[in-house]
Order: structure tokens, then sequence, then C-alpha cells
């Protein structure tokens, strides 16, 4: 099993625990987190980008000229794609689906092995338990005093405590989730992952 070192508010280790090869322990398949990770960027993805076909752009209801007879080009509108300021042909359009399916057993085998990597690289960071904070410099202090200090960093709580996440919401590289909504893309932007000590135990049932 693997050993995560478990630090108090000062930043010392104060013991060493073992925690589930389930979900700590698992052997990175660098396939399985890149499927997961592309399905969820494609999931994220909004269609900003929209353009009008002739039949979507205003105006061009009358013919610009008469058929024969001018030694002009023959045009039946002026909002053809033809014309400066009418439709596009074939443009984007914010109709577009990106979405990608991913099996849901990849996605959690995916997670587990982000969660693993973290653990190999020493960058799962467990706290006895996080304290009562009032102000954003006391997070700062706390902040610092933990291994990888002012590092990108993502802290886990089981329970929401809007506390926590007032103080810690102006301190930069730092942000707050629910434990129990971890995902790929989040785990891997973050270098570092801090869980109260009590949370593993509900880690290892929930994501194993």
């Amino acid at each position: 099993m693997a050993e995560l070192s478990v630090y108090n508010r000062e930043g010392k280790e104060i013991e060493k625990i073992s925690v589930s090869d389930a979900v700590f322990g698992v052997k990175i398949k660098e396939q399985v987190v890149t499927e997961a990770v592309l399905a969820q960027q494609a999931n994220r993805r909004v269609a900003i980008a929209d353009t009008k076909n002739r039949g979507e752009v205003r105006g061009g209801g009358i013919k610009p000229w008469r058929q024969k007879g001018t030694g002009r080009a023959r045009h039946g509108s002026i909002r053809s794609p033809l014309w400066k300021g009418g439709g596009v042909t074939f443009g984007p359009t914010s109709n577009r689906a990106f979405a990608r399916k991913i099996n849901k057993k990849t996605r959690q085998a995916a997670l587990r092995m982000v969660l693993s990597d973290k653990v190999r690289d020493h960058k799962l960071i467990v706290i006895d338990a996080l304290p009562k904070l009032e102000k954003t410099k006391d997070a700062a202090v706390l902040r610092k005093a933990l291994p990888g200090a002012m590092r990108p960093l993502m802290i886990a709580l089981d329970k929401k405590d809007v506390a926590i996440i007032r103080v810690f919401t102006n301190i930069a590289k730092t942000n707050v989730q629910a434990l129990r909504s971890l995902n790929v893309l989040d785990v891997l932007g973050s270098e570092y992952l801090l869980v109260q000590k009590n949370d593993l135990a509900m880690m290892a049932k929930h994501y194993g």
C-alpha cells in the first residue's frame, strides 16, 4: 500500500498513513488519461463563431436588375455569397456539437490514475485538519507552510465550508473543489492536491 505523510497546520510531518492501492496505487495508462481529457475538453467547448447564410442575411428581397438586356451577369439577390455583405457559404454556426462520449468506467479509471500520479510525485498533500480561518492572510500563512508553497493548488473538501472557500478565493493559483466532484482535467490543472486526513477513507470508498 502507498504511504502518505500527514502534516499539521505548521507544515510539520506528524505521521505517515497507508492508503488504498485501488485508488492511489493504480498503474498509469496515458491513453486512458488522454481519452478522458479530450472528452472533457470537448464537452466543455462552446461554439461561439456563427455566420449567416444567404437566407439569414437581412435584405435582398428584390432582384437587383432585370434578367436580360443589361449586359451584366444575372443576379437574383444582393445577399448572394458573391456580393459584399451577402451570406457566407459553409461558414461556422453556433449549433455545432463537439461533445464526445466516454465510458463511465474509463472516466473513473482515468481519475484514479491521476490521483495515483499525485501520490507517486508526492503532490497529494494530507493535512490532519484544516483550521478555522477567518482572514485571507491566515490562509496564505497556512499555504506557505505546506509543501508546494504558492504552486497551483486544489483544496478538495468533503463538506462545503463557506469560510474556507472565502479565505482561499483571493489567493492566486488556489481553488476549492468538492471532493465528490473531482475530475481529471481539474486535478491535472493543479500541481498539488490538498485533502484532510479524515476524507481519505471517503475518497477510497467513493472512487474505489
